[in-house]
Formats: structure tokens, C-alpha cells, sequence
């Protein structure tokens, strides 16, 4: 039976709401922010709480030869997906954990703090502060431990579907999120009794 859900927060959660002339106002070809950003050994030593995202974002100009670019992409506002807080409520009321995994940096508290997701998602578990990232089973398994209950008992859901393996490695249901309609189905199939609405 599930007894916890399991969200991403990027993606999933939370929104950003990208400015798609930022490159082109610096000068940068598009796309060259994110391949900064993105690239594996950087994203994982943030993620993995070695840099803090300051340094991150210094490094991400630094690449581009653009500091500015980069600060202001960092100042990115984001917004979070009233259908999903909705649903946590829904899945409180029904007994329910509702908790967030995150390939986070060091200023996830005071993210999650700004716009309330800490009433709605308890606990929210930072893999910058965990040491290790989506898929890393270990991830999971810190969640799980933490919980603390098994892996069959928790549903995850990530709209990264690599991200996935980790979770199903640990024995937890999951499931690759593409919108609220299928997440309700997919939590309904694995008999959370929650509503078809949207």
C-alpha cells in the first residue's frame, strides 16, 4: 500500500519562467546558458552540495564570458503549479506523506521557504545536502530511510525519466511525469484513491 509520494521539484513542483531573449540581449548563441549550466561534472558537483550554487552560477559565467548573463539567469523568478499543491492537499487529507526529492543546491530551504512548499511537502529532501543525485539509488535510499518505510510503500514521480531508475532500483513505484491528468491516473492505478479531476 502507499503510505508516502515522492515528487521532483523542477519540472514537476516548480516552474521557472524563462526570458527567451536573455542569450540573445548578452550576446550568446541560444542554448549556451543551459550547456554551461548543464554540463554532467558541474551540475553534479553542485547538485552534490561540493559547490554552492553561488559558485555554480560563477562558474557558469565564467564559461560563457559573461557574468552578467549568467547572474541573471540565476535570478530566473519561478512559480509552483497550483494543480500539484491541490493534489498534495488532496493526498494529505487522504493520510498520506507527501515529500520532495530534488537535485538541489545549498538555497533550497530558503526556495522552498519563499513560496510556502514547505506547508505542502514534508520533508524535502536536498541531494546537495544528501551527497549524491537523482538516479544514485542512495538517494532513494536516504529518502527511504528517513521516512522511514520501504520502497514499495512510496510512489515517485520525476519528469526526467532517467531519473527513475533509482527509484525502481529501491522498489519504489514510479512513474515519469508528463502532466496532472496522467499523474492522477498513474497514483489511482496504483490504488491511491485520489480524484479524476484535473
Amino acid at each position: 500500500m502507499i503510505r508516502a509520494v515522492l515528487f521532483d521539484l523542477d519540472g514537476v513542483v516548480r516552474h521557472f519562467d524563462r526570458d527567451p531573449d536573455l542569450e540573445r540581449r548578452h550576446g550568446l548563441p541560444d542554448g549556451a546558458i543551459a550547456q554551461a549550466a548543464l554540463a554532467p561534472a558541474l551540475l553534479d558537483d553542485v547538485t552534490c552540495g561540493r559547490i554552492t550554487r553561488a559558485e555554480w552560477i560563477r562558474t557558469v559565467g565564467e564559461r560563457l564570458g559573461s557574468p552578467e548573463a549568467a547572474a541573471e539567469w540565476g535570478r530566473t523568478p519561478f512559480h509552483v503549479d497550483p494543480d500539484l499543491l491541490e493534489l498534495a492537499a488532496e493526498l494529505r487529507s487522504l493520510g498520506l506523506i507527501t515529500a520532495i526529492l530534488t537535485n538541489g543546491t545549498d538555497t533550497i530551504p530558503q526556495e522552498a521557504a519563499s513560496c510556502d512548499l514547505d506547508q505542502h511537502f514534508d520533508p524535502i529532501f536536498n541531494t546537495a545536502e544528501i551527497g549524491f543525485a537523482k538516479p544514485d539509488p542512495r538517494a532513494f535510499t536516504h529518502a527511504l530511510n528517513a521516512l522511514p518505510l520501504p520502497g514499495d510503500a512510496v510512489f515517485f514521480t520525476d519528469d526526467s525519466p532517467s531519473k527513475l531508475i533509482g527509484a525502481r532500483e529501491v522498489g519504489m513505484h514510479a512513474h515519469a511525469f508528463t502532466g496532472i491528468r496522467p499523474l492522477r491516473a498513474a497514483l489511482r492505478d496504483a490504488g491511491v484513491p485520489v480524484a479524476g479531476r484535473t
